[in-house]
């Protein structure tokens, strides 16, 4: 069956407000990567009303409804005001937020969120649902952090773990060239998780070191030969922390690109990201794009 998972220039950009500031901030983020990527954007308002139906007046619901039809209009004009020639488009969801976001995913490319919204049970509104969305997403999930006064460092980092992850240098690679920026692939290797591999060996070290360097030289290589005319770096860097590794870089690149490894739990792969996902969605200091596993190879250039 061929592939629908879609690359950076020919997916749609879908981003969920509530009301927040920082969904706003998300749209307007939103708005200028859509613009990168010459491609519209589409905002959801996911209300819940379906949901809570069975406790809430007809008065409530429909006050539900027309304040969140305001701020889908509000926020298309904002964007537009910005980016006057910007394709928009908007969606009132009776849904809850995570459901309809994955929907308009599903049927537009990839999603993007702010990193915590309004919260409470009264409001209806998006929430803080970046990790539900996160979690379950087959498509491309961008949270929105750090952009607040930050100046652009011309840098999108990819993290990589294995070759496993060409898909996501790959689509760094893509993000890299429409953000005419430099990419840098990153391998970070938690030295304790090899203590018993090394034993008592003084050179074991050494020798799982060369594992994970030529892990990242096979991905770098045919990053390279795809993209001959983009600016690439490769670091290979060993730790006792992945997570304390990346949350550093990121503080010198535009855009955090890895895999949304789903790490199986007691009820599935729900909620449970792993360890150092996770971490880069509460602490890194740039916008993080997570890409599924499930998608499978999008192809090449053509």
């Amino acid at each position: 069956m061929e592939s629908t998972f879609r690359t950076p220039d020919t997916s749609t950009v879908v981003v969920g407000v509530d009301g927040s500031d920082t969904a706003r901030t998300a749209a307007m983020w939103a708005a200028g990567e859509a613009v990168r990527r010459d491609r519209p954007l589409h905002i959801v308002y996911g209300s819940d009303t379906d949901g809570r139906a069975l406790y809430l007046s007809a008065e409530t619901i429909e006050r539900v409804r027309a304040n969140g039809r305001q701020l889908l209009d509000d926020t298309a004009k904002a964007v537009t005001d910005e980016y006057p020639g910007l394709r928009v488009s908007t969606e009132f969801s009776r849904a809850d937020a995570a459901g309809s976001l994955h929907r308009a995913g599903a049927l537009h490319g990839t999603v993007v969120v702010g990193n915590r919204g309004l919260g409470g049970f009264n409001s209806l509104m998006l929430g803080s649902v970046g990790l539900d969305v996160a979690a379950a997403a087959t498509t491309p999930v961008i949270v929105v952090r750090g952009v607040d006064g930050a100046e652009a460092t011309g840098t999108v980092l990819a993290a990589v773990r294995d070759e496993h992850d060409l898909l996501v240098a790959r689509y760094a690679a893509r993000e890299a060239e429409l953000h005419k920026a430099a990419l840098r692939l990153l391998h970070v290797w938690n030295v304790l998780q090899s203590v018993g591999e090394v034993v008592s060996m003084l050179d074991g070290v050494n020798e799982i070191a060369g594992w994970h360097e030529e892990a990242l030289r096979a991905v770098t290589d045919a990053v390279r030969d795809e993209f001959p005319d983009l600016e690439l770096r490769a670091d290979a860097e060993k730790s006792v922390s992945v997570a304390g590794i990346l949350v550093e870089a990121s503080r010198h690149a535009d855009l955090l690109v890895m895999g949304g490894r789903r790490v199986p739990g007691a009820l599935g792969f729900a909620r449970n990201l792993g360890r150092a996902t996770h971490s880069m969605l509460h602490h890194a200091h740039c916008p993080v794009l997570l890409i599924p596993r499930t998608g499978s190879d999008f192809g090449g250039r053509s």
